[in-house]
């Protein structure tokens, strides 16, 4: 059986495909896992993370690993075979006809104007189609396993994010072993529902880009959504309510980005589309998690002020967190491969502009499911915990007896 206590969290975010970062992460837990137990510490079997929080793409890979807790080496392995040998194709339609049907649409309504739009009945859903998710979600993800891997005690708890269109709220969708009460937080709520390839898929529909997915909400109505760093004020919270007592977070870009003139290949032109619109995306993506760790960094400091027997009368408890982010700029990474992108969205994107500095790169970043990308970042992940390996060991308590 799993270990208990305390209870361990997961927050894998958001980032299209820079989740692939996230992969060479866990790799590299499961080997310092298996290190550590050939070394004879004592470590319960099983998965190390009871409570497991995913937004965006890192909500599809919280509920794979979810699905396998009963085998965290196999599933791990398992999902990073499947980004190891990703290609576009299995995310979203990269034919030219669909992509530049698309794209086409998109330009005649910016220069048309809506009303042009709506007399020609134009109402383009998203720029790219990302059916053939639907299909990857069901090898991916089993979820009809969780119930009973819940009820064994393999996993206590798996929570997915999205933002809703209708309401404009932040809307944590969660399934758990136990009885446990809804939150709710301005401009934020939870709903305990049965977790399904829908909320998957609404979950990673990043904004323009995926068209939103519809869900039901109570008292009976249904709402749509995007992706669920939209408007995330609070990341980590998330596994907090569900009762993580310490929490690994793998972000998907730096913590502190370096300012642009100390990048390469900057310039000072108007900036391209594709740069407006990475830049959008970074800031839907990136920035809440490090200003979340930060704040829950400093409560935690000045937890530390409190005495202890004055602190041990109250619910307040510091929250151990391990945070693991890329050490190099994914821009920059993905610039190096916007070649790989399906001609056809290289095109509708800008061609050889998207890479002609870091900033076009950030649009790529978040396209390129492509093997050659996906499996520098996760090698990258990997590299990037190993450095972290004693952190690590002391974070779990993995220490030979």
């Amino acid at each position: 059986m799993p270990e208990t206590s305390p209870a361990t969290g997961l927050l894998l975010t958001g980032g299209g495909a820079r989740a692939a970062y996230q992969v060479g992460v866990l790799e590299a837990i499961a080997e310092i896992r298996r290190d550590a137990v050939a070394a004879g510490a004592a470590i319960g079997g099983g998965n190390p993370f009871q409570i497991i929080t995913g937004t965006s793409a890192g909500a599809i890979n919280a509920a794979a690993l979810a699905c396998g807790a009963d085998d965290f080496d196999r599933v791990v392995a398992h999902i990073a075979q499947v980004w190891g040998e990703f290609r576009a194709e299995q995310i979203y339609r990269a034919d030219s006809l669909s992509v530049l049907g698309s794209g086409a649409r998109w330009r005649m309504l910016l220069g048309l104007g809506r009303f042009a739009a709506n007399w020609m009945r134009i109402k383009p859903k998203s720029l790219l189609d990302n059916s053939p998710l639907a299909g990857l979600l069901q090898r991916l993800v089993p979820l009809d396993r969780l119930p009973t891997l819940m009820q064994q005690g393999h996993v206590q708890a798996l929570a997915v994010t999205a933002s809703s269109y209708s309401s404009g709220e932040h809307v944590t969708f969660f399934e758990a072993a136990v009885p446990m009460e809804p939150w709710v937080r301005s401009q934020r709520l939870s709903v305990r529902d049965r977790i399904t390839h829908a909320h998957l898929m609404a979950s990673s529909a990043i904004p323009f880009v995926f068209p939103a997915t519809a869900l039901p909400m109570p008292p009976g109505h249904t709402e749509y959504f995007g992706d669920g760093s939209m408007r995330q004020s609070a990341p980590i919270a998330a596994a907090i309510h569900l009762g993580a007592q310490r929490i690994v977070v793998i972000g998907a870009g730096r913590m502190h980005e370096p300012r642009d003139e100390d990048a390469p290949n900057t310039h000072s032109g108007y900036p391209t589309m594709a740069q407006i619109a990475g830049h959008a995306l970074s800031s839907i993506f990136l920035d809440a998690l490090a200003v979340d760790i930060e704040r829950l960094r400093r409560i935690n400091h000045t937890l530390g002020l409190i005495p202890e027997e004055a602190r041990a009368a109250s619910a307040l408890r510091p929250l151990d967190l391990l945070v693991i982010s890329p050490s190099e700029r994914i821009d920059m990474i993905a610039a190096r491969h916007v070649d790989a992108l399906p001609g056809a969205v290289r095109h509708l994107l800008g061609g050889s502009k998207v890479a002609a500095d870091v900033k076009g790169g950030a649009l790529a970043s978040y396209l390129l499911f492509e093997s050659a990308y996906t499996r520098e970042l996760m090698a990258l992940g990997r590299a990037d915990a190993m450095r972290q390996r004693d952190e690590v060991l002391r974070f779990f308590g993995w220490v030979p007896t």
